[in-house]
């Protein structure tokens, strides 16, 4: 019977998900070789386990105590040389890169046959002995061998490589196997991570979890993911911050809290923005935004020499120190140092739109408050100009609905943002525990959205009342891993340190 080439399937009966027309020459006759195993009854995809005894690097470390001795290394094959009867490969594990030096004396000339027939790519069980070449390559003698996997498409070819950004993001998976120091950036993004937790722990914090799917989209001044769950017949939204239900932990007595989670805002993208995150949250009660700030300046510090070793570090030729303390600066002084405005002296709205239309600010709306523009003020004339570490403090009371006013300041708050080579990388309250001052500044929030904006609060009833039952005094601090991993890494973009960035489909 003639074969039907217009199947779609992953096995070697069925072929690929691609009509055998449109392969190219290659994957045809990678995929001949796959269908003549599986014939000899040799599918390598057949294959369950394959013990392994050490990793790459375990050789090349330790060779002095190895040479000799049996190893048994399984990874994939990234070169081939040699075509008579000694062949030399590279074999690549999670750990690095060795030489498997594969003679037809040692594994018999069958076994030497099909060896000789694999191909670039292809994932590989080898038993051998740990040796040096008469060259001095440390490697492996191959004594017995098996396939585990057959690559039925050609990895990108060595002298080019995959250099586009666009493909190396899509698929990661190639990216790693063809550029494996890639693996260094996710390998410091999970010691960050590690960092961050074992700090908290050790300071008696308890990790918790929190919803990601919200009645309400709250904590947080951001558009939200919206979502329909179907047993309920009701819409549901993606969390842009876990917030408000840390703070619910705090009113039952947790005291110490922290998460580090994924949350979602469905905002523009751009090399500092994925729409989906990873952040971290802490509260802590009977302190305020100092104490957020002595533990802001540590977990940062903590986390540079974690990855490092040291805080001072150099992200895109800029030299930037991160040992503590950071720099203290309130929003009006920076506006004052930066754009020579004194908003001490602008006390009303009206003063302050003027302002704004005089200073020919693009983002200025007709609706803003005078905390808005004195905002916006701060994003035009300062926010790039804050290099080393410093801690913005003091904002404006319409921007920061879930924060305790400043005494003697009611127009203020006690807030910082931490800015970082003009980023923002931590935001930080004396945590707002008022419930009447709390439904006050829910309604303004409401106000602005009725006018609007559609980044506004919404009341959320069910918090509201669990501040009626009461809560201490707490320090709350968010800090976005995502930068801090681009900062500790001088990655450019970040969709160089998230595994998956979120792209835009090719149709």
């Amino acid at each position: 019977m003639q074969e039907d080439k217009t199947t779609t399937h992953t096995n070697p009966e069925a072929g690929l998900p691609l009509t055998e027309q449109d392969m190219n020459e290659q994957m045809r006759v990678r995929l001949g070789k796959l269908r003549e195993l599986a014939a000899a009854g040799k599918d390598p995809f057949e294959e369950v386990t394959f013990p392994v005894t050490c990793h790459t690097s375990d050789i090349l470390g330790n060779f002095e105590a190895m040479e000799g001795q049996a190893v048994t290394v399984a990874g994939r094959l990234m070169s081939k040389r040699g075509m008579g009867k000694v062949s030399f490969c590279d074999l690549v594990d999670r750990r690095g890169r060795i030489q498997l030096f594969t003679k037809i004396d040692e594994i018999g000339e069958v076994a030497y046959a099909e060896w000789q027939k694999l191909d670039i790519g292809d994932l590989v069980g080898i038993h051998g002995i740990a040796f040096r070449t008469q060259r001095g390559e440390i490697s492996v003698k191959t004594q017995s061998y098996k396939l585990l996997a057959k690559s039925l498409r050609p990895l990108p070819e060595k002298y080019h490589g995959l250099k586009d950004m666009d493909t190396r993001y899509r698929q990661r998976y190639l990216d790693l196997i063809v550029n494996p120091e890639v693996k260094t950036n996710f390998e410091k993004r999970s010691k960050i991570i590690r960092t961050l937790r074992s700090q908290l722990d050790g300071m008696d914090f308890i990790e918790v979890e929190t919803p990601i799917l919200n009645n309400i989209p709250g904590g947080a001044t951001a558009r939200p993911f919206v979502t329909h769950h179907n047993a309920l017949d009701i819409d549901l939204f993606l969390r842009i911050a876990p917030e408000l239900y840390l703070k619910r932990l705090i009113v039952g007595g947790f005291e110490r809290v922290y998460e580090i989670g994924r949350t979602f805002r469905n905002e523009g993208m751009s090399i500092k923005h994925n729409p989906e995150f990873t952040l971290l949250e802490v509260y802590q009660a009977y302190t305020d935004y100092k104490g957020m700030m002595e533990l802001t300046e540590k977990l940062i510090a903590e986390c540079a020499l974690a990855v490092n070793g040291t805080t001072q570090v150099v992200y895109q030729g800029q030299d930037i120190d991160l040992t503590p303390p950071f720099r203290r600066l309130t929003m009006n002084d920076a506006i004052l140092e930066y754009s020579g405005v004194d908003f001490s002296n602008i006390l009303d709205r009206e003063a302050a739109a003027r302002l704004a239309i005089e200073h020919d600010l693009a983002e200025f709306k007709p609706g803003m408050t005078r905390g808005d523009i004195m905002n916006l003020f701060f994003e035009t004339y300062c926010e790039d100009k804050l290099i080393q570490p410093t801690f913005i403090i003091d904002y404006p009371l319409e921007i920061s609905p879930l924060t305790k006013k400043k005494p003697g300041h009611p127009e203020l708050t006690e807030r910082f943002e931490l800015f970082i080579n003009g980023r923002e990388h931590a935001n930080a309250y004396s945590e707002l525990n008022d419930p009447l001052d709390q439904r006050e500044r829910f309604a303004m929030q409401l106000e602005k959205r009725e006018a609007g904006d559609e980044e506004a609060n919404l009341i959320d009833e069910d918090f509201c009342q669990s501040l009626e039952y009461g809560m201490p005094p707490t320090g709350g601090l968010g800090i976005g891993i995502d930068r801090l991993v681009m900062l500790l890494t001088d990655s450019f973009s970040i969709r160089d340190i998230l595994l998956f960035p979120t792209m835009k489909p090719i149709k």
